[in-house]
Order: C-alpha cells, then sequence, then structure tokens
C-alpha cells in the first residue's frame, strides 16, 4: 500500500481525521486500503488520548465503491477466503465514536463504510447508493442488511435491485444520515460534534455505543437489561463522580474514562 492512500492526522490526540486518498480511483476502497483503515482503527482503540475518530473523503467525494480490478477475475472460492470480511469487522468493532463526513459520491463499499459509522454528516452535493446490481453482482459487505436497518426494507430494496443512487435530503429523511449540512460545511461539523463529543466521558459513549447496536440484535426486553446493565456499571465509575459534581459545582467536567 502506498504510504498516502490513507491520510491519518493526529494533530489534535484526541481527534483523528482519516482521509481516503485515492482520488485518481475516486477513493475506490481496495484491499490495501481497507487493511489500512481497520489498522487504524484497531490503534486508535488502544490509544488512551483519542476520543473521536472521523473519516472524509474530502471535498470532492467519498468513495464511490470497492475496485472493481480486484473483484474482475475473482472467484467464488477468492470471495469466500477474501480478507476483506475481517477488515470489516475490525471497522465494526471500533469502540469508540466514528464520524463519517460526506461529500459527493457515498456509493458501494463507500456506503458500507459510512454505515459503520455512528454519525453520518452529508453535505447538500452527497449522494448514496448500492450500484453492485449494474456489474451483475450485490452488496456484500452489509448494504442490504445495515441498509436494511437504517432506512427501511422499502428503500433498500429499492436502491440495491435499481442501483439508482438517492440524495442526502432523501437519505437523512429515510435515516440514513444524521445531518444534511452545505457542502463546504460537511468537515467543520464533524469536527465541531467531535469535539464535543470529546469532552465527554469515554466510559460512558462506549456503554452508549453499545446499547445503541445492541437495539439492532437484541429482542426489546434484552435490550433493555442491556441498557440498564450498563446504567449501572456507570454508577460505579469515576467519570459518574465527576460529571455529577461539575454540575453541581457549575464547571466543565474533566472526564477520563475511569
Amino acid at each position: 500500500m502506498s504510504e498516502q492512500e490513507l491520510l491519518v492526522n493526529k494533530d489534535n490526540p484526541a481527534i483523528w481525521i482519516l482521509t481516503l486518498n485515492r482520488p485518481e480511483a475516486r477513493n475506490a476502497l481496495r484491499t490495501s486500503l481497507l487493511k489500512a483503515i481497520a489498522d487504524t482503527l484497531i490503534d486508535a482503540d488502544k490509544d488512551p488520548e483519542l476520543r473521536c475518530v472521523i473519516v472524509t473523503g474530502g471535498k470532492e467525494i467519498f468513495a464511490a465503491g470497492a475496485d472493481l480490478n480486484e473483484m474482475k477475475d475473482a472467484t467464488a472460492v477468492d470471495a469466500t477466503y477474501d480478507p476483506r470480511v475481517d477488515y470489516w469487522e475490525m471497522i465494526r468493532s471500533f469502540r469508540k465514536p466514528l464520524i463519517a463526513a460526506v461529500n459527493g459520491f457515498c456509493l458501494g463499499a463507500g456506503n458500507e463504510l459510512a454505515m459503520r459509522a455512528d454519525i453520518i454528516i452529508a453535505g447538500e452535493d452527497a449522494q448514496f447508493g448500492q450500484p453492485e446490481i449494474n456489474v451483475g453482482i450485490m452488496p456484500g459487505a452489509g448494504g442490504t442488511q445495515m441498509l436494511t436497518r437504517m432506512a427501511g426494507k422499502a428503500v433498500a430494496m429499492k436502491i440495491a435491485m435499481t442501483g439508482e443512487f438517492i440524495d442526502a435530503r432523501t437519505a437523512f429523511a429515510c435515516g440514513l444520515v444524521s445531518e444534511v449540512v452545505p457542502s463546504d460545511e460537511v468537515m467543520a461539523r464533524a469536527e465541531k460534534l467531535a469535539t464535543k463529543i470529546s469532552r465527554k466521558s469515554p466510559l460512558a459513549l462506549r456503554y452508549i455505543k453499545e446499547s445503541v447496536l445492541a437495539a439492532e440484535d437484541m429482542p426489546l426486553k434484552d435490550a433493555l437489561a442491556f441498557e440498564r446493565r450498563a446504567f449501572c456499571v456507570l454508577f460505579s465509575s469515576e467519570d459518574k463522580k465527576e460529571g455529577v459534581s461539575a454540575f453541581l459545582e457549575k464547571r466543565r467536567p474533566e472526564f477520563t474514562g475511569r
């Protein structure tokens, strides 16, 4: 992998910015780039200073899909043993807040990457879709499963079966994205949210993320019990004591994640 396929900005130790950097291929997510994202998030998970990650493709495009050059001669056996499956799981397993800042095309694997984020900020020019049907295949990294959970069956069926794109406003209306902002304000808004999140309790953020994701997979009764257990655990944390004390003393809390 070229060192420049993924740019990692750590100027603020609490907020890393990952920028997909294959403009000549419209940021197509080839295997080496996907691995770089997964490896970086593993490092981020271990970094005690890191509180939030932003992933972006830059001002023009997020990612236009997977790299079809890698798929051209692949067989069913190749697909079965594809290491990308593990990289996708590493990204899904990232335990800290992840924000996707999306401009332009967010298609195929690009959309599957964005859907693994906890918050998606979309520019007004953003276009979302799963166009795999146009080359005779189907989404294979969550494009049918996550999209259905996020946007509903009707939207997922139409997008996956027709290959048509939806604009940012439509994506917001169906629950695929969190916010739509002017295209030139996407990164500023993502960084503002990341800064706000970075000041919260890391432990509480982790349990919130786990609880929200549990809602997708568990029956309501089990999910409510999961949430309650997490809620109770936080009562033993130093962050809870600090947060309550800071509120009563009318000062900003200093959370440590303990």
